[in-house]
Parts: C-alpha cells; structure tokens; sequence
C-alpha cells in the first residue's frame, strides 16, 4: 500500500510540473514594436575581437516625423525603451576626450544642423527621463547630413576609418558621422 501511495504522489507530481511547465511556456510576449539590435565594429561576426559595440532599440517612423520622435534641442535615448548602450573593449579618442574601455549610455540631443553625442557614465536607464548632465564622460558635436534615401527603422553602423571607426546613426532623412579613434 506504501509503495501505491508513493507511486501515485510520484505520478502526480510529475504531471503537475509538465502541465504547469506546458501551460506557463507558451505564453510568450509579442515581437517588441522597437526591436533591440546590435552594431559593432568590426562588423564581421567572425572577428571576436571588437573594439566597439551598441546596444540599441530600432524605432520606427511609421507615418511620423523625426523630430516628433527625436525632437530638436532635447536629449534622446538614442533609439526606443532603454537608452543604447555603448561598450568600447580598449581605451578611445572621442574628439578630444580619452574614454577608456567600458560600457556607457549613449545619449544624443538632435539639431537642425547638428547633433550633440554623449557618453554618460550613467547605465541602465529607460529613455532619457532621468539623464543628468553631471554624469557626462564627453561631448561632440557632428554635422547633421541628408540621407541618399529615407530610413525607415533607426540604424546605427560602423565603418572603418583611418584613425579607428565611424558610427553612422541613421533616421528618416537624417545621418551623422561619429568619429572614435584608437589610442
């Protein structure tokens, strides 16, 4: 009898946890309106050894302006729901500031002309609510240029320059060129 008992409770458990585990594993979110992606240099996934990577959320214009989801003058997350994450694997020139290896939030603050990039020490951030201008590592300013064709979804790539890399962030009808440079 106290092998039966012990069989069945056996049993049971085993159902319990396959049903609970059936039940609670196909009960997955829908694909994020904004999906998180990645950009490094060098760009070649067969290269282990990066010398930058970001992390970012791709909005898209959907029918809507640039500067109704990045407006002119005010700090962006650079991208959708968490603001991007930039990691630099060795020390780098951001214009005239050293930055050296670590990860950092990328904000920008679009401009008819130009945009501002910054490196803030402040990590883990849900958009630019809580950016706080004591936390900035450095400051650019590059020149805002007209894309050859609209972008859809926001982008961010790099190419290789002769000092280091750019990264080319790219919306609607607007591009910028930033500039790293090894040490």
């Amino acid at each position: 009898m106290m092998k039966k008992r012990t069989f069945l409770s056996l049993i049971t458990f085993t159902l319990s946890l396959f049903i609970s585990t059936t039940a609670f594993a196909q009960d997955f979110p829908d694909l994020d309106k904004s999906p998180m992606d990645a950009a490094t240099f060098p760009g070649n996934y067969k290269v282990s050894d990066k010398l930058i990577k970001v992390i970012y959320s791709r909005p898209q214009l959907k029918g809507r302006t640039l500067e109704k989801l990045a407006p002119n003058d005010v700090v962006w997350r650079t991208g959708a729901n968490e603001a991007a994450e930039i990691t630099f694997y060795e020390p780098v020139m951001f214009g005239k500031t050293k930055v050296k290896a670590g990860s950092y939030t990328l904000f920008t603050i679009p401009g008819e002309k130009e945009w501002t990039v910054i490196l803030s020490s402040e990590l883990n951030v849900w958009g630019a609510y809580t950016y706080n201008k004591d936390n900035d590592v450095a400051r650019l300013n590059v020149p805002a240029q007209k894309a050859k064709q609209p972008i859809e979804s926001f982008s961010i790539v790099f190419d290789e320059s002769k000092t280091g890399a750019t990264m080319y962030l790219g919306w609607a009808d607007v591009f910028i060129a930033v500039p790293f440079d090894k040490i």
